[in-house]
């Protein structure tokens, strides 16, 4: 008997919850109905709070952590390339998404109960095509590949309250500025200081999820008032850490 090209699966998933590294035959669409989890490649990190979706493309390894109680909603897709039923966009990569008003409810569609097997993979093929057309969610940190851009990485995340300078970072990862700079526009996309903006707010995204109360996350990440971490997270997120933190559906307790 010949496989379905798609499955669903729903389940809930405890804080503190983390999976191995491991890869999937099939792509697959996860949307946090509430809570919020972390996903990890060799690219980057995801972080992925309630009512957005992240997809992962098929053979590609990667690890998920459970950072609130969370009820996942996932759309596994095995549809071979040889059909012809590819949505336009490609979609080798993994990226986080905004759930559109459309998207959602294709989602409601495909997950309600009774539906027929025909028409949940018509809604599912619908997805993919709105896949190609979906704002990526700005909650994406992507690292460098090389070996200088990694140590520059580590010592930023070591730095948790942004007291170090360019000039230092650089003397302690055994670089230059220059070089720091070349090489984090090459293979992450950014510039240091972009990068390094964003880092900063994914650490206080991850701080936020886990339930900590907003004051303490700007203070914790070096921010010197509750307004100039609200003014960099919305620059970033385009939503204030209020906004983030009271999303439907996600436990921060």
């Amino acid at each position: 008997m010949q496989e379905p090209l798609f499955k669903l699966e729903r389940g809930v998933k405890a804080r503190g919850s983390i999976s191995p590294v491991h890869t999937h035959a099939e792509a697959q669409l996860t949307f946090a109905r509430s809570g919020m989890v972390q996903v990890y490649t060799e690219a980057g990190r995801w972080l992925v709070p309630a009512q957005l979706g992240v997809w992962i493309p098929a053979g590609l390894p990667h690890q998920a952590e459970v950072l609130t109680d969370a009820e996942l909603w996932v759309v596994h897709c095995a549809l071979p390339a040889s059909q012809g039923s590819e949505p336009p966009a490609q979609l080798d990569r993994a990226f986080a998404l905004r759930i559109t008003p459309l998207m959602r409810a294709l989602l409601d569609a495909a997950f309600a109960p009774g539906v027929s097997a025909d028409k949940s993979e018509l809604v599912i093929k619908l997805m993919l095509h709105e896949l190609s057309e979906t704002a990526q969610a700005p909650t994406f940190l992507p690292l460098p590949t090389g070996a200088t851009g990694r140590r520059v990485a580590d010592v930023v995340f070591g730095d948790v309250r942004n007291q170090l300078g360019a000039e230092q970072i650089a003397a302690r990862a055994a670089t230059s500025v220059r070089t720091l700079s070349r090489v984090f526009q090459s293979e992450t996309g950014l510039s240091f200081k972009l990068w390094r903006q964003r880092a900063r707010i994914v650490q206080a995204m991850d701080r936020l999820g886990r339930g900590k109360p907003v004051a303490q996350v700007a203070a914790e990440v070096g921010f010197a008032s509750v307004a100039s971490f609200s003014c960099a997270f919305r620059q970033v997120t385009n939503m204030t850490p209020t906004s983030f933190v009271g999303q439907p559906g996600m436990n921060t307790g």
